[in-house]
């Protein structure tokens, strides 16, 4: 659907942060601003589909280049 334009190292470190904000929601139980880790989805999903929005819009990529 979308072309890809999330290199391996910034895919890497989405998923991670991704994943870091979601078990910062579940680990935080009584945090007043708790939900602020559920947008830890859009990193992790933009990191699992190697493409993000914002890049295409702006016309940014962290692909290598195809020779």
């Amino acid at each position: 659907m979308f072309a890809k334009n999330v290199g391996s190292i910034d895919r890497i470190l989405r998923i991670v942060i991704g994943l870091a904000l979601i078990a910062g929601f579940f680990l935080n139980t009584d945090g007043s601003y708790r939900w602020l880790y559920l947008l830890g989805v859009i990193p992790l999903a933009t990191g699992l589909m190697s493409t993000c929005p914002l890049y295409s819009i702006f016309g940014f990529s962290t692909c290598p280049m195809k020779r």
